[in-house]
């Protein structure tokens, strides 16, 4: 029999050709699937006859329920190296393996820029207007030199937005609750005295932290009241660090300039998602890691992994 292997969420149906799939010796069976999955349920019975399932990134949740529904399954690969939405204790109590891929941190670092430029310089809606003739020039683009760009969080991302901040000639600050005065030296910013400083002083504010107990909810309607109402937030890491509902109130009621969004509290996005529609709202469907080079990374390693694992050899184990 071959070993039959899901790729899920192939939105792009690419996974297939961004990688050499051979497995010397097996007779691998890859099926992507470019649709989401919208229950438990549903990825229970799709993924009843597979041994391999490849998922990306934290998209699709693996709890005990669901890996208990599937006794072919015996290999689990997530992209990234880690990974908080698979149970491990389940997974290892039902003979699976978990394994995961490297992943590049370039891609979201250019990410939150386009983002960061296209709200600044109002490009979508002059794009739009050009194509539909529109009015020539409706808007007047916020300056990036000599404004102070705040940074929630300042690890490799973090880090790469500040040089390109600094490139710009912005004045670069930021915050975390463990960032201290010698790592913000080294990346040649200032470190904000406080979270509620940070957000009064910045012009523009994107976020680079990891989601914890810590961070859920780490920029609420207190703080967003904090923002100057010329100011622009960027969110490229995880939606539920900003609370969604307070930041679709300031952005209704024009208490701040707007928002570039990349992360959402539910992916993919219902048709009738309020965030779909809000005012000064630049929105991408979670593509921070959608790079020719990383999906080259992610499934190339996938298929180390199951050449590794039917070999006997060892995998990239998570968890």
């Amino acid at each position: 029999m071959p070993f039959r292997c899901a790729v899920l969420d192939d939105f792009q149906n690419v996974a297939t050709t961004v990688a050499d799939w051979s497995v010397p010796g097996h007779e691998l069976d890859v099926v992507p699937f470019t649709e989401h999955f919208g229950d438990e349920d549903e990825l229970a019975v799709a993924l009843a006859d597979f041994d391999c399932v490849v998922t990306l990134r934290e998209r699709v949740p693996f709890p005990a329920s669901l890996l208990d529904r599937l006794p072919r399954l015996r290999l689990l690969i997530a992209s990234g190296l880690r990974n908080s939405v698979i149970d491990y204790a389940a997974a290892k109590a039902n003979g699976v393996t978990v394994c995961g891929t490297q992943s590049s941190s370039t891609p979201p670092v250019e990410l939150t820029w386009a983002l960061l430029l296209g709200l600044a310089r109002g490009l979508v809606r002059e794009s739009t207007a050009l194509r539909e003739g529109g009015p020539w020039q409706s808007t007047v683009g916020a300056d990036l030199h000599g404004r102070r760009l705040g940074l929630l969080g300042l690890g490799k991302i973090g880090s790469a937005v500040a040089r390109v901040g600094l490139a710009f000639g912005m004045e670069v600050s930021a915050w975390s609750q463990n960032l201290t005065q010698e790592r913000a030296a080294e990346a040649g910013v200032r470190r904000a005295p406080s979270k509620e400083a940070l957000l009064r002083e910045s012009d523009f504010v994107s976020v680079h932290l990891a989601l914890s107990d810590r961070t859920r909810g780490l920029v609420g309607p207190s703080e967003l009241a904090l923002l100057k109402p010329t100011a622009y937030l960027v969110n490229t890491s995880r939606a539920a660090i900003v609370d969604q509902e307070a930041l679709l109130a300031a952005l209704r009621e024009g208490r701040i300039a707007g928002a570039g969004v990349d992360v959402f509290d539910v992916e993919p996005l219902p048709a009738d998602h309020p965030m779909r529609t809000a005012p000064r709202l630049l929105a991408t469907p979670h593509l921070g890691y959608v790079s020719r080079a990383n999906y080259e990374r992610y499934y190339g390693q996938a298929v180390e992994d199951i050449r590794a694992y039917l070999s006997g050899a060892p995998v990239r184990l998570l968890g």
